[in-house]
């Protein structure tokens, strides 16, 4: 089963280099069919540039630019509309991320044949590495009242780096958002309209470089919006748009 995988980024120039490069040398340990598809999301610095020199020595990499709208959400939706892989995972430019954990979440989707894996920084087995404290205060509470509202028990919904099957990405759209708040949207849609999926436990490392692309002041708002929308389509849309077995 090919994995793709989609990193959207913006401005990532100092970082993305060594995301690619650690992607490669955990995937060199295993025999996993893959491909690394980075979205440049019309970024003002040499992200393109880097992304160039990059391709000449993966052959696994190519890159695709948005050309707008532009934000995480329609980066990442670019991106979703041109992977080749039987599943996909989004994973962060800037290397917060393990491709070790993502090598987790392969074998577990493998394994335990569900549609997605979701990971979870926040039980037994996953960590944060230098977290700022207002932003996991904000996570936490936001995942509450997310798990309270949905009646679910995943805890980490707001976490973006998940893996979907290729069908399970084509049951959960039209996708609605066009920022950070699509890492809601997509398991929201998956839990509630029937995919399977695993939890397994993740690390996260605060960005070395550059500064988050995450304004929590002007995220509140459309988190909000896809939380209800979620909440409208679990308890009023009669299961029209449920996994169809």
């Amino acid at each position: 089963m090919k994995l793709s995988i989609v990193i959207p980024a913006y401005n990532e120039e100092a970082s993305i280099s060594d995301t690619i490069l650690s992607i490669e040398e955990a995937f060199s340990k295993v025999k996993i069919e893959h491909e690394i598809l980075v979205v440049n999301d019309n970024s003002s610095d040499n992200t393109e540039e880097v992304l160039k020199k990059l391709c000449d020595n993966y052959s696994s990499l190519q890159y695709v630019t948005n050309p707008g709208p532009n934000g995480f959400g329609y980066a990442v939706r670019y991106g979703l509309e041109r992977f080749s892989g039987d599943c996909v995972a989004i994973m962060m430019g800037d290397l917060s991320d393990s491709p070790y954990d993502l090598i987790k979440f392969y074998t577990t989707m493998l394994e335990k044949d569900v549609d997605c894996v979701f990971g979870t920084r926040w039980k037994k087995g996953g960590k944060v590495i230098e977290y700022p404290l207002v932003k996991k205060i904000v996570n936490r509470l936001a995942n509450r009242i997310i798990r309270l509202v949905m009646n679910i028990k995943y805890d980490d919904t707001t976490n973006a780096f998940k893996l979907y099957k290729k069908n399970t990405i084509q049951g959960l759209k039209p996708f609605l958002s066009p920022h950070f708040n699509l890492t809601v949207e997509l398991p929201l849609k998956a839990i509630i309209r029937g995919y399977s999926y695993a939890v397994v436990p993740n690390s996260w490392t605060n960005r070395k470089h550059g500064e988050s692309k995450l304004k929590i002041r002007e995220m509140g708002s459309r988190y909000f919006f896809i939380l209800m929308y979620s909440f409208i389509e679990k308890y009023f849309s009669r299961g029209d748009f449920n996994k169809k077995w």
